[in-house]
């Protein structure tokens, strides 16, 4: 008897039950986001956020999300979840934004915090675990942040990753694996992957131990060939007195002519590695998060700069499966995009063609003008 085959929605269904998904945020039910986003109180002169869709969207009440309003201000606003650990797990931050406003100078980015950070205090020195998205500023920064909080320390990726600089809504993806492997996303597309050791250019924890085992083998056969060391400094042309009794004195040894050389700080020769400093190693780190692990993510936010606003952010996603993540995207932005550039389009027609008839009535305008004021010379003429 053949199996019963699955339907599709089946399994799309055991998948999205299968998915954890921390944090979820589309601003569909108005205003009630005031009850979920904190400002933060910290300076008074903050920017404010608003809830729209922008001049143009794919869909006016879907495309509807966080929009900076004010020139020139620095924003910090926040939203909480469910405390969470992704040791052992792949950990997915997505987002959609959308600079309407053809940014100049500002971020787009976003911050994962610690569950105890101070949402009414919020601000360029609130500690963060990810910055993740879009900085763009004049004519040489236009990329994509990717900084880990590792070891108390912020540590940047060292590859360049170009962000988008249109107007159009945009999708941004990372994903940290538990492998140490990454991968940026871009509207859907894969523009930067690799491993988080090397492209960070940083040392993982579970590589710091095998080193310190490593280290420990080295040192006993250090301490073997430090032995074995000392004999070339013993007297060779002394012998063991008449009256020694190896019962009560135990075994004999030869006097040494000198100190050994390797002493107080220095080697002897055969001894081809370093005595790592592991012990300290050991103590201090090997019991922290791993690199992109974090003990106690609980909060998303923006806290950034912008010379002129208008920016749109919008679909947040926090995960740990991929597949769920890429369908997220889908849903949302994938819907969207396409009716966002038709209307854009439209409006631009529409933006010219009023501007060529403003020409148009500018010029006929002038006409008019001018022969108006060339009757009234003609009765001026006649009036001699």
């Amino acid at each position: 008897m053949a199996a019963a085959r699955v339907p599709l929605w089946a399994i799309c269904v055991l998948r999205v039950a299968l998915a954890t998904v921390y944090f979820q945020e589309e601003f569909l039910d108005g205003e009630r986001w005031r009850n979920r986003w904190v400002h933060s109180t910290n300076d008074s002169q903050f920017g404010h956020f608003r809830l729209s869709s922008g001049n143009f969207y794919g869909h006016k009440e879907k495309d509807k999300g966080l929009q900076t309003t004010q020139n020139s201000r620095f924003y910090a606003i926040s939203a909480r979840f469910k405390p969470f650990s992704n040791k052992g797990k792949t950990l997915i931050v997505q987002y959609t934004v959308k600079h309407e406003q053809k940014m100049d100078c500002g971020g787009g980015y976003i911050k994962l915090f610690p569950a105890d950070m101070d949402q009414k205090n919020l601000n360029g020195k609130s500690q963060y675990y990810i910055m993740f998205g879009p900085d763009i500023c004049g004519f040489d920064i236009k990329t994509v942040h990717v900084i880990l909080h590792f070891k108390n320390q912020y540590h940047a990726n060292k590859k360049s990753i170009r962000c988008k600089v249109d107007s159009f809504t945009h999708l941004y993806t990372l994903i940290l694996r538990p492998d140490l492997t990454y991968d940026v996303k871009i509207d859907g597309q894969s523009i930067e992957s690799g491993s988080i050791e090397y492209d960070w250019q940083l040392t993982s924890l579970k590589n710091m131990e095998k080193a310190s085992a490593e280290a420990e083998g080295w040192d006993q056969a250090a301490k073997d060939k430090s032995q074995d060391w000392e004999k070339h400094f013993l007297d060779a042309s002394a012998s063991k007195p008449s009256d020694w009794k190896g019962e009560l004195d135990g075994d004999w040894q030869a006097a040494m002519l000198q100190k050994p050389p390797y002493q107080d700080g220095l080697k002897p020769e055969g001894i081809d590695k370093d005595v790592w400093l592991h012990q300290k190693m050991k103590n201090n780190y090997l019991t922290e998060y791993d690199l992109s692990e974090f003990e106690n993510i609980g909060a998303i936010g923006l806290e950034l700069w912008q010379v002129r606003s208008g920016t749109i952010f919008d679909n947040f996603l926090i995960t740990d499966d991929e597949e769920y993540a890429e369908n997220f995207g889908k849903a949302t932005w994938g819907e969207t995009k396409g009716p966002e550039k038709e209307m854009d389009a439209i409006q631009a027609k529409e933006e010219v063609k009023k501007a060529q008839e403003e020409d148009e009535d500018d010029m006929l305008m002038g006409r008019f003008s001018g022969r108006e004021n060339s009757f009234k010379g003609f009765h001026r003429r006649n009036e001699f």
